[in-house]
């Protein structure tokens, strides 16, 4: 489990400064990317779901959250995963995945691209409403596997729950830079791992507490399964 962690994150840090280097400056146009039709459509809709009720800020935010969506979707589109070279993944030995090789070619983005979008939205909004539009660009990941901790570990405390959240807010924040929905989640199991560790090394026991959350499910569907099958048939009418 710490092994994945570290892997993952050294991944992550050699690919942004080897391509990096590679690429040289940042990609030209990138930062000033023209948003599309798709990215303007999403933006209005995550902006006009924070009911700013200002012209201005609503035309600003959208600007910003457009703007970032069509730079991400271009470098993404300009830099596919083989510009990693294939090669051993440094903590299990195995050969990297194309997914290993997308996260450190996208990671590699010019960081200006990151800084202006959360500059842009902490300009115009409160930091409740910036972690709402990062909420949007992740579909609610951080409340939904915090759902999914909680559920697993129904006696969570105060503070394995703030470590949690503070590790799930990184991955959101990171995952914003990724174009869809399978890299989000590959960020986002970086810090699950990350979670999991830590449980296993602040007195929990991660696979047992998995294990005991499934067979409780699968014996509650079991149960419900049979319960419905002896119930007696609904007279006709």
């Amino acid at each position: 489990m710490n092994k994945r962690i570290k892997t993952a994150a050294l991944l992550l840090s050699l690919g942004v400064r080897a391509i990096s280097v590679a690429h040289g400056q940042a990609t030209p146009g990138v930062a000033q990317a023209v948003a599309d039709p798709e990215a303007a459509k999403k933006a209005a809709e995550w902006t006009a779901a924070l009911q700013l009720k200002d012209a201005k800020k609503e035309a600003a935010v959208q600007q910003v959250i457009s703007t970032h969506l069509a730079a991400i979707r271009e470098y993404h589109n300009a830099h596919p995963y083989t510009e990693t070279p294939a090669g051993l993944n440094p903590g299990t030995g195995q050969p990297l995945s194309t997914m290993d090789r997308t996260l450190i070619t996208v990671s590699a983005m010019p960081k200006s691209i990151h800084d202006n979008l959360m500059a842009g939205l902490r300009q115009q909004l409160t930091p409740e409403q910036v972690e709402a539009v990062l909420d949007k660009y992740t579909i609610g990941k951080v409340a939904f596997t915090l759902n999914g901790y909680k559920s697993i570990v129904p006696d969570l405390t105060p503070t394995e729950e703030a470590v949690i959240v503070a590790n799930l807010k990184q991955a959101r924040e990171q995952a914003v830079d990724f174009k869809n929905m399978k890299e989000i989640s590959a960020v986002f199991e970086i810090y699950k791992n990350k979670n999991e560790a830590y449980l296993n090394t602040h007195g929990r026991n991660w696979r047992e507490l998995f294990k005991a959350y499934v067979d409780a499910a699968n014996a509650k569907k079991a149960a419900d399964k049979a319960k419905a099958a002896a119930a007696p048939a609904a007279a006709p009418e």
